[in-house]
């Protein structure tokens, strides 16, 4: 692996990094050579590959961000931070929306995002190199039917990634986001069956279709974000902050 892809020597903290995208890009960065803090939920954090360090802390909760800052000031100084944790709720129209439901969404995806970058802004910036990677979406920047709550939070995340890469781009911290279209993830599975189940189309035609749409025609899978995590992580996107790039098999 050349220099600018290396991550040798750095410390990573991801969010969300028991399962799916989280877990990919927790893996891609340790084979890049990072050392890995992995962050979820505390009864999700079983079975994480040796060496990882498990920190059980829930977004959704008050003392989340007294969790936050008690981690990145234990740590001193933080390279990567992979703000990934999201929720994606069940499809809704609108007018059958959930309060309960959209406060929880919205505290995790969207201050979630703001306050893990937040609270490890000195962690960062006390690495010299910090880079920060929130997870977006295409859905930040495009919606779907039904799609009314997550469409709102990831619109939120790129509008926190915008402001966060200008405040904090004079401390010397990158600040970029991922935005993958439909990945197949067990989480997209279920979504599709549950879908299924009240008269929506079978899970393998609606993931047919959904690869029917892309330009490379397929969806882009797990590890495809993965890569493009490790990269806006590393030197090799020293010159890229405030960007939000999409991962999505030429779908938008």
């Amino acid at each position: 692996m050349d220099d600018n892809h290396t991550l040798k020597g750095r410390l990573a903290v991801v969010t969300g990094a028991a399962n799916g995208l989280g877990r990919a890009i927790a893996e891609r960065l340790s084979l890049a050579g990072a050392d890995i803090v992995a962050v979820d939920l505390p009864d999700k954090l079983g079975g994480l590959p040796d060496g990882w360090r498990a920190e059980g802390i829930d977004l959704a909760v008050d003392r989340a961000e007294g969790e936050l800052s008690s981690l990145a000031e234990e740590l001193g100084a933080v390279d990567i931070v992979i703000a990934n944790a999201g929720i994606v709720p069940p499809w809704r129209g609108m007018d059958v929306l959930d309060r309960r439901e959209w406060d929880r969404v919205m505290r995790v995806n969207v201050w979630g995002v703001a306050a893990t970058v937040g609270t490890f802004a000195s962690a960062l910036e006390r690495s010299g190199q910090g880079a920060v990677v929130a997870m977006a979406s295409i859905n930040g920047y495009t919606a779907h039917p039904k799609q009314v709550l997550y469409t709102a939070s990831k619109h939120a995340v790129i509008g926190v990634v915008r402001a966060a890469a200008l405040d904090l781009g004079p401390r010397g911290i990158r600040v970029n986001a991922l935005a993958p279209g439909p990945i197949a993830t067990q989480a997209l599975k279920d979504r599709v069956a549950a879908r299924h189940a009240t008269g929506g189309p079978s899970p393998d035609d609606a993931l047919h279709a959904l690869a029917d749409d892309t330009a490379l025609g397929r969806l882009a899978t797990p590890q495809d974000v993965a890569n493009a995590a490790h990269f806006l992580a590393s030197d090799a996107a020293t010159g890229m902050t405030g960007v939000i790039l999409p991962v999505e098999a030429g779908l938008a």
